[in-house]
């Protein structure tokens, strides 16, 4: 199993403004990905996001943001040790990608930083997979989510 990038890519019927904001604050975060979101949308900015019901054992990850270009790129770091600041080889890195097409935007999402992790193999290929099922799990809500926004609903 070759464990370096997760990759998607979708269609959402909303500008590349509205889907930037979707995939970047937040407040929007919240709608479609983690339960709890902190962390200023400003490259640099350092925070964490949350998954789960805190009182029934859910988890804070940490979260940093690398890149925020509006409209097209948006960009962090995640999954590093609180405390230690986000780098290439204690986090995976995330890319969003947005590209106008037609009425709408293309969306990229990249993944990496599995193989820089040092881990061991089973650990590598079993968050490799745990990844890969959680951007299954949450990608497919962001396109109505996002063209709700851009409806204004």
């Amino acid at each position: 199993m070759e464990l370096g990038t997760i990759e998607r890519e979708i269609h959402i019927d909303a500008s590349p403004a509205v889907v930037f904001d979707v995939v970047s604050s937040p407040e929007h975060l919240r709608e479609w990905w983690p339960d709890e979101a902190e962390f200023p949308a400003v490259p640099g900015g350092a925070g964490r996001i949350g998954f789960g019901n805190f009182s029934q054992g859910g988890a804070w990850v940490q979260f940093a943001v690398v890149d925020a270009v509006p409209p097209r790129l948006f960009s962090f770091r995640w999954t590093h040790d609180e405390g230690e600041p986000a780098a290439a080889g204690n986090s995976n890195l995330v890319v969003f990608e947005l590209e106008p097409a037609g009425t709408g935007t293309l969306l990229r999402m990249t993944e990496s930083g599995f193989r820089e992790r040092g881990w061991g193999e089973a650990k590598a290929a079993a968050k490799y997979a745990e990844h890969v099922t959680g951007w299954d799990f949450y990608l497919p809500r962001l396109p109505a989510y996002a063209a709700k926004v851009g409806a204004g609903a």
